[in-house]
């Protein structure tokens, strides 16, 4: 058996792809990377395509894999739109990467007035939150790209995921981590998502072996949280979960762009359906959903 493994052409996402190849390589499963350039990727949107903007990353790679044209798809888990697409499982959620995000600099500071540059919109209201003496301004491009800026001091700082850095072998030596109180990661961050053909079972029995049940349980409470709010990446909303023990913990907040409005929900269940549930049903009891409104009406 010999897998073909669609993801796209970025650095990082082959960096991700290679890491499941490597862990179907300790199977014996020999398998071979199929990069595709996606819509997102262009700036385009495809009729069809899923979800919205989250689904601009995906749609061609999900449409491969429908069509035979590959046999596995690797996805960073907090690129996926919130429901899984026609035809379409996903099969292992391998053990998940550092979750956290990271504050990077050229020389491990940042003083007041400081230019930090990201382009998430959660990101971005935590920030304007919890560090109101900086300077918040919106960069784009891939990691290589946002890190060039740093370098030719267009920013002194950027936010970016730790295991995003990690999986490119990017020195975190001028890197601090944020703690959780302060920057709640996005929903799926640091993990992977390997997505299989509905009836493949020679392939689904093999890629399920990459699973890791306490990684799934949490990308699901994450995953559910987000369907729940609405499904929209676009959403000012972080969550994290932790598998403790056969409990599913979720911490899920949603924030107004400014940071000027925060509400905060936590719960604790057997399953993560129920522990998104009723973190939902908390944060819109608060105030997330008239937050929420306002932002998409903006």
């Amino acid at each position: 058996m010999k897998l073909r493994i669609g993801t796209r052409r970025s650095r990082l996402a082959i960096a991700q792809a290679r890491e499941v190849a490597a862990l179907l390589a300790r199977l014996g499963v020999q398998s071979e990377l199929a990069p595709m350039i996606t819509s997102g990727d262009r700036g385009v949107s495809p009729a069809g395509a899923a979800a919205g903007v989250k689904g601009l990353f995906v749609a061609e790679i999900v449409r491969s894999l429908q069509d035979g044209e590959i046999d596995l798809a690797v996805h960073s888990a907090k690129d996926l739109p919130a429901g899984d697409p026609e035809g379409v499982v996903i099969v292992a959620v391998p053990e998940r990467a550092d979750p956290f995000d990271v504050l990077i600099t050229r020389d491990g500071s940042i003083q007041t007035g400081a230019v930090v540059g990201t382009s998430s919109l959660r990101r971005t209201a935590q920030l304007r939150r919890s560090r109101p003496e900086l300077e918040i301004v919106d960069v784009r491009g891939n990691v290589d790209t946002r890190l060039a800026k740093l370098e030719r001091g267009e920013v002194d700082g950027l936010v970016l995921a730790a295991a995003g850095l990690d999986r490119l072998g990017v020195d975190r030596g001028h890197s601090t981590p944020f703690p959780l109180e302060e920057m709640v990661p996005a929903p799926g961050q640091g993990a992977l998502a390997v997505q299989a053909r509905e009836g493949d079972e020679a392939t689904i029995e093999v890629a399920a072996q990459l699973n890791r049940p306490r990684s799934r349980s949490a990308f699901e409470a994450e995953r559910a949280l987000v369907r729940a709010m609405g499904g929209d990446c676009s959403l000012p909303l972080g969550a994290y979960a932790e598998d403790r023990n056969g409990l599913v913990h979720l911490l899920g907040i949603v924030i107004r762009p400014d940071g000027s409005d925060l509400v905060r929900a936590e719960a604790e269940s057997r399953s993560p359906e129920d522990s998104a549930r009723k973190v939902a049903e908390d944060l819109l009891a608060a105030g997330a959903g008239a937050i929420l409104a306002d932002v998409q009406a903006e």
